[in-house]
């Protein structure tokens, strides 16, 4: 089993880029406003495409399919969906 710190353990282990490039299909991406991120890496546990940094709370654009799971669960709303130009 893999080591994570035992307060957040993902649902599952997907791999980076598992479901392929995003391409150019995505609508809206998820973006990181790092004044308001406290760092809590809810957003990390809960992408069901492991593209976000547990770290750095960074996204992966290359491979993020813009499902907004990250901005729904994020508990202090730094993360915004905003229309993919």
């Amino acid at each position: 089993m893999r080591s994570v710190t035992k307060a957040y353990r993902p649902i599952s282990w997907p791999t980076l880029g598992a479901g392929g490039d995003t391409g150019s299909w995505r609508m809206h991406r998820p973006v990181v406003n790092h004044e308001l991120c406290t760092k809590c890496q809810f957003c990390w546990v809960y992408c069901p495409e492991a593209v976000i940094d547990r770290k750095a709370i960074t996204i992966d654009y290359r491979y993020c399919k813009g499902c907004g799971v990250c901005a729904v669960e994020c508990p202090t709303g730094a993360i915004t969906m905003e229309k993919e130009e």
